[in-house]
């Protein structure tokens, strides 16, 4: 399945979640897992990427899409994660 299939079967806020988190310098890799009242976001940063402020910058970037009654957890991903994926 091409990345543009597989795009267009995400629910319209995942995809923009994704859109979000791919916008963020120094992102190469993403994974998002959603369900009821919870997100969770794995990013895999490049080779010159400090973890830390990768992490700070992929949360302030998707601060508009939280709503108040929602757990977002963020973590970076292990190197050979698939990316771009929904759980």
């Amino acid at each position: 399945m091409s990345k543009t299939t597989a795009s267009s079967d995400l629910p319209p806020r995942v995809r923009r979640l994704l859109e979000l988190v791919y916008g963020v310098e120094g992102v190469v890799g993403a994974r998002v897992w959603h369900w009821s009242g919870r997100i969770a976001v794995g990013v895999r940063g490049g080779t010159t990427t400090l973890p830390s402020s990768l992490l700070r910058e992929v949360e302030a970037a998707v601060a508009g899409l939280r709503q108040p009654d929602e757990r977002w957890d963020f973590g970076i991903l292990e190197s050979g994660t698939e990316a771009g994926s929904q759980g």
